[in-house]
């Protein structure tokens, strides 16, 4: 590791740790020329697999910026803190690129991003679900309304 101080091409390791939950290596390192010390991290460099579009045919890149976007928008004047969302999406995030799917539909990305809004903030799953399920009458409202009381009422019985 070069130093990021004087550029010498070497660096001495003090202290290595693990963060994160596990997923990433602290470390502590020393610059033998010019004795700065500074840190490193490292990752695996795991990627999210490609959107495939409703139509079946078009493949998009993933975009965190599209996924946060929705969200929030879901979830526009509801009382959740913006650091609850981040740990949703990280969630959403770290589910895609477990997979070892290259290719993955939108309509799995939904589904991940419903369940992470439903555990959110059931006002905010309701708004997502009628986008995504393309509710067109208020009977739909009150099936998806009962759908979700009993998914509510079977996670309070757990």
């Amino acid at each position: 590791m070069n130093c990021p101080y004087c550029g010498y091409r070497d660096s001495q390791v003090i202290d290595s740790r693990t963060s994160d939950e596990g997923t990433t290596v602290r470390r502590r390192r020393k610059c033998p020329k010019c004795d700065s010390r500074f840190t490193t991290y490292e990752k695996v460099a795991l990627s999210i697999p490609v959107l495939i579009k409703k139509d079946g045919l078009t493949r998009v890149p993933y975009s965190q910026e599209k996924l946060r976007n929705s969200m929030q928008l879901a979830l526009r004047k509801r009382p959740i803190k913006a650091d609850l969302l981040e740990e949703a999406i990280d969630r959403i995030e770290r589910n895609l690129k477990l997979r070892k799917e290259k290719e993955i539909s939108t309509k799995e990305v939904g589904k991940l991003v419903m369940g992470e809004l439903r555990k959110l903030d059931s006002v905010a799953y309701l708004r997502f679900a009628s986008v995504y399920f393309n509710y067109s009458k208020p009977e739909d409202f009150t099936e998806a309304l009962k759908k979700l009381g009993d998914v509510l009422e079977r996670e309070k019985s757990k």
